[in-house]
């Protein structure tokens, strides 16, 4: 047999120890060259998700409402007015930082009530309930009576600002009133556009007008009451809130003298 044949045929196929040291050094260099690939895929995708929660971050600060401790249940809502009432009759009302407030609300605003009031220069429900900027959404109208502006202004103020709490605040010695009752009672129209008051009010007069007694301060009341069921009644925005729980509709009576908001059942 010649040394060709005798030769094993795998032999040629054999590496030598240092060729396979090379063979398993570039195996090795291979898997970690793979795995530096990983972990730098890991933490490009690490880098990914904390940029993510970065930006959720940023837009909760952004929808954070400027100011915090407006965001009230109804029934705290309503505390919160009387407390600043109390407080203002007392005349013991609290310093405002209106500076940094400005700076708050430039973004936007969350009241924490709602007041339809009478445009009356004796009443300024800000004064009123001790409050700051941004506290109050006010709508004011000679009579305090609620226009189709007005339930668009309070829907406004539920549906978007999400604010808990009306109130319709009437006060004593109300002009807007007293000239309705003369004017029904001496069937005399009032100049210019001022019948548009009488109109408003009118439902109220001649519900108390036969009852004996002030009728001036029952027309008010009346006029109170009438309006508070306007609001809560209307559709489909402050009703349903109402129905939700997530709005109440209250009257008051502001008093010219000590200032004082008597709250009506």
């Amino acid at each position: 047999m010649c040394e060709t044949c005798r030769e094993n045929p795998f032999d040629r196929f054999r590496l030598s120890r240092r060729k396979m040291l090379i063979v398993a050094a570039s195996l090795l260099s291979v898997k970690a060259a793979g795995a530096k690939e990983e972990k730098r895929k890991e933490k490009k995708e690490e880098k990914k998700e904390e940029k993510k929660e970065e930006k959720k971050e940023e837009k909760k600060e952004t929808n954070a409402p400027p100011k915090p401790q407006n965001v009230l249940s109804p029934d705290a809502s309503l505390e919160r007015l009387l407390k600043g009432n109390s407080r203002y009759v007392e005349g013991v009302s609290l310093r405002h930082d209106f500076k940094h407030e400005r700076e708050a609300l430039a973004g936007g605003q969350n009241p924490y009530a709602a007041i339809l009031s009478c445009a009356d220069s004796r009443i300024a429900p800000e004064y009123a309930f001790d409050s700051g900027r941004g506290d109050l959404f006010v709508c004011r109208v000679a009579g305090n009576f609620a226009t189709s502006e007005v339930i668009a202004s309070m829907e406004y103020a539920v549906a978007v600002l999400g604010v808990p709490l009306i109130l319709v605040l009437g006060h004593e010695s109300c002009g807007a009133v007293d000239a309705a009752i003369k004017s029904l009672r001496d069937d005399k129209a009032l100049p210019g556009h001022m019948p548009s008051l009488v109109d408003a009010v009118a439902p109220a007069v001649k519900a108390v007008s036969q009852q004996a007694g002030d009728v001036l301060g029952k027309a008010i009341r009346q006029n109170v009451i009438d309006n508070v069921g306007k609001l809560s009644s209307a559709t489909p925005i402050l009703s349903a809130a109402v129905e939700q729980r997530k709005l109440k509709v209250v009257g008051g009576v502001y008093g010219l003298r000590d200032g004082r908001v008597e709250m009506m059942a």
